[in-house]
């Protein structure tokens, strides 16, 4: 049997540049068992998904509890390394936080997003911040991928201003790798120039979310990307083809 530190270690060593890991991101352990099936190398959850299919809103919304016990069916039913979407961790930082990522390592996750906005205030934490945050979250001192995710993209739904917001993008990312983080998720970039110059420019492997046409995986491998995910889409789609069953049904 696989330990949580091997299963750590391999998940990491599937964040190349130039040949993205690619994540359908999955909700519960029936979405998780189908896409290992499929032949995924690793299963990651969505908080939009996972939060949604028990008929809660995102934004920590979930319990904590109800989350961890998804996280661990899943890590139950399939043999490949679970991330868990974790937003802000359920906590502002210090042991609070360290004790809730411990909970989630407990249930089986080797790898976890986490990300830089205050989930349910406004704007982001600032760069000295969330770097403490992410030390607090470390501090288990477990194996455990962290995929930093900054929401400045997200944020700016403008995306002709993406670009001004590179320079902070690149500071937070060099800032965030030294505090412990392994991955850099910029979801809401989609522009691919800007995408190549984040890859470029930021220490750890960078990870997009695939949005439009423009997005596939040859065009973000070519970009450099390390990891390729999907977000809330694979629910959005799996709730809609079950709709137009149902509806179809007469």
């Amino acid at each position: 049997m696989t330990t949580q530190s091997q299963k750590a270690q391999d998940f990491a060593a599937l964040h190349v540049s130039g040949n993205p890991l690619v994540l359908y991101n999955i909700w519960d352990a029936g979405s998780a068992v189908a896409v290992a099936k499929a032949g995924a190398t690793a299963v990651a959850t969505g908080s939009w998904s996972v939060a949604g299919a028990q008929g809660y809103g995102d934004g920590e919304q979930i319990p904590l509890s109800l989350l961890v016990q998804i996280a661990t069916r899943i890590s139950h039913s399939v043999d490949v390394p679970l991330s868990v979407d974790f937003e802000g961790g359920y906590a502002a930082g210090g042991a609070e936080l360290t004790a809730n990522v411990a909970q989630v390592i407990g249930a089986g996750a080797v790898g976890i997003n986490f990300e830089d906005q205050i989930v349910g205030g406004a704007g982001l934490y600032s760069i000295e911040e969330q770097s403490q945050r992410l030390r607090a979250a470390r501090a288990t001192g477990a194996d455990l991928f962290i995929n930093a995710r900054t929401d400045l993209f997200l944020k700016e739904r403008d995306s002709s201003k993406h670009g001004g917001l590179l320079d902070e993008a690149v500071q937070r990312s060099q800032a965030f790798a030294a505090a412990g983080a392994s991955g850099f998720f910029v979801p809401g970039l989609t522009d691919l120039d800007l995408i190549a110059q984040v890859c470029e420019a930021c220490p750890l492997p960078v990870n997009v979310m695939m949005r439009g046409d423009t997005m596939t995986r040859q065009s973000v491998a070519k970009a450099g990307v390390a990891r390729a995910s999907y977000g809330p889409q694979p629910f959005v789609d799996a709730m809609q083809a079950i709709t137009d069953r149902f509806q179809a049904l007469g």
